[in-house]
């Protein structure tokens, strides 16, 4: 029988956002992240993180330091009863300066590729499953991939204007966004309603119907 997963992106969802953290103790975890977490996991979902790591196109960290943060971060959430199942990173950007790695691939993030990836090497059902970013890049490869997805409002994305990038719900923080899918799964009562407050002002002089189709999120 196939698993189910919460994915999650890492800065700015899982840790704090910094510009390209170079440093373990550059990923710090939002405060009650990891407990909202370990409840999600022991509802059944494996919590799979996600990450665009552009920052090795740019020559700004290496491969060891990357996989040192990684190792932090699991350490961090292992203290808290949470096993993540992996950590999929994306090392390219076209615009990049390492040649090898300045590429356009089937990865990056608004790409769905490290979500079939992590489908098809952990047996999971991306239709059962959650996206849940700060980015609507992240709600993107989510919807992409066929899993139902959870923006949370950082308050820098503006309204969508295409379906695909659309998200399920939307969440004040990552611990709500977690509450929302255990009240999906009949486990947590939780604000599904819940919309940036610029989402809710129409547009000026606008009927565009995807406009309208974010302002409907969550009913």
């Amino acid at each position: 029988m196939s698993r189910r997963a919460v994915f999650l992106d890492r800065d700015g969802t899982l840790v704090h956002a910094r510009h390209y953290p170079k440093r373990p103790e550059d990923l710090r975890l939002y405060r009650g992240v990891a407990k909202e977490l370990r409840t999600v996991q022991e509802a059944g979902y494996a919590p799979v993180v996600i990450t665009n790591q552009g920052g090795l196109a740019f020559g700004y960290f290496s491969e060891f330091d990357l996989q040192a943060m990684h190792v932090y971060l699991r350490q961090e959430l292992e203290r808290e009863g949470v096993e993540l199942t992996d950590i999929y990173y994306c090392p390219h950007h076209p615009k990049g300066r390492i040649p090898k790695l300045s590429i356009a691939c089937d990865c990056r993030k608004p790409k769905p590729g490290m979500l079939f990836r992590a489908a098809a090497e952990h047996d999971i059902d991306l239709t059962q499953s959650w996206f849940i970013g700060d980015i609507l890049d992240d709600v993107e490869a989510g919807n992409s991939a066929g899993c139902r997805t959870v923006l949370v409002d950082l308050g820098t994305e503006k309204r969508p204007r295409s379906p695909r990038r659309i998200p399920t719900f939307i969440a004040r923080n990552t611990v709500h966004a977690l509450q929302i899918v255990r009240a999906e799964d009949g486990r947590e009562q939780a604000d599904l309603g819940y919309r940036p407050a610029s989402w809710n002002k129409a547009a000026r002089g606008s009927t565009n119907r995807y406009l309208e189709e974010a302002q409907h999120v969550a009913q």
